[in-house]
């Protein structure tokens, strides 16, 4: 099973890359498992979100 610095990484390189089908699986399995990740992966899920917030903001002619 991957210890929790294993599975942050894999969620991290997630966001950059698609991961592997064993990759996802065992993360997966690890997310079963572990509250501190899965509060990890909704809060990078949420800086993501928030950040392309900003983008899109950016992207806006000013009035």
């Amino acid at each position: 099973m991957l210890t929790c610095k294993k599975a942050a990484r894999l969620m991290s390189e997630g966001l950059d890359r698609p991961l592997g089908v064993g990759e996802r699986l065992r993360l997966r399995l690890h997310l079963v498992f572990c509250r501190g990740c899965r509060a990890f992966r909704a809060q990078i899920g949420l800086l993501r979100d928030i950040s392309r917030g900003f983008l899109r903001r950016d992207d806006d002619p000013q009035p």
